[in-house]
């Protein structure tokens, strides 16, 4: 269930605002605008193949002999042939009956050992070449780059999985106010999270948007249900932009109520990692319901998010 939240700005300069949250099913993706009305939350990367050449005869060269004739990726260790000694993909080879150059039969799997020593010497490009990243790398270290490369499609920072959708980090914002238009944005680097109804049963995400330093951020507050019923709140922030551009930022979450003060200060993630392994490891504000307690006000839960320069 996804909570949305209400925010009002107080004063001219550093916005202060207190905004309420409304509750959505974690389970789907539909968001429920800032009073009572549901609006849907309903919201390819192109494989580069060109390589930086490291010498007159190896790099792009030597690593287009490995392009797969189905795909054109790289076919990459452990590399299977036909009889004739053509080569195909790991991931297209599952799927055909016959070698796509000669139409011979694929039958058993044949190592071509010879190419697989040679793929360990050459340097292949990122498979995001194509969007930017120049990086050129060992076939041992390709994957992981790929994993975490700036260069990778950026997907829909809401918290749920039914939006599917992947761009570009400039299209990021564009897509959450087209698609996602049930997020209050609120300026200012000093406002008040207010999430509404923490008491509701079940696992629940509450969302808003902020805006300072030229910069948006999303935060968000949610709320697990364990097997043995215990509940557990994890609020964190992560900003909408680059690992580095994150590191120039830090954030503060603070709950004050009836004399007691809980904070939490950490960097932002950026939404490239997302907030998935944060949460996964604690590392961001962690409470229980009993702590929520203390600092909720019929039911209730306001947040104070500082964001501020490094």
């Amino acid at each position: 269930m996804i909570k949305l939240l209400i925010m009002s700005a107080n004063g001219g300069g550093v916005g202060k605002g207190n905004q309420s949250n409304l509750p959505q099913n974690s389970s789907q993706t539909n968001r429920v605008p800032p009073i009572s009305n549901p609006v849907s939350n309903a919201m390819n990367t192109s494989t580069g193949m060109a390589g930086l050449a490291t010498s007159p005869n190896s790099g792009s060269d030597l690593a287009s002999l490995f392009e797969c004739p189905v795909c054109f990726d790289y076919v990459l260790p452990p590399i299977l042939q036909c009889h004739a000694g053509h080569l195909v993909c790991s991931n297209c080879r599952p799927k055909l009956t016959c070698c796509p150059t000669c139409r011979g039969q694929l039958g058993a799997n044949i190592r071509n050992l010879a190419m697989e020593k040679v793929a360990s010497t050459v340097l292949f490009p990122c498979k995001y070449s194509s969007g930017g990243c120049v990086i050129t790398l060992l076939h041992t270290e390709k994957i992981e780059h790929e994993e975490t490369c700036e260069f990778r499609p950026y997907s829909c920072p809401c918290p749920g999985a039914s939006c599917k959708w992947q761009g570009s980090l400039e299209q990021v914002m564009s897509h959450l106010m087209q698609i996602h238009k049930s997020i209050t944005t609120l300026q200012g680097e000093d406002i008040v999270f207010l999430a509404t109804d923490i008491n509701l049963p079940g696992a629940v995400d509450w969302v808003m948007m902020q805006s300072c330093f030229g910069h948006h951020f999303m935060l968000v507050l949610e709320k697990q249900e364990k097997f043995d019923g215990h509940q557990q709140f994890f609020a964190i922030v992560q900003l909408i932009g680059t690992r580095k551009q994150a590191e120039n930022f830090a954030y503060r979450l603070e709950l004050n109520g009836h004399r007691r003060r809980l904070t939490w200060e950490a960097t932002p993630r950026s939404i490239h990692e997302g907030v998935s392994s944060a949460i996964l490891n604690s590392d961001c504000l962690v409470f229980d319901t009993s702590i929520a307690q203390l600092f909720a006000d019929n039911g209730n839960l306001g947040i104070n998010v500082t964001i501020s320069m490094c």
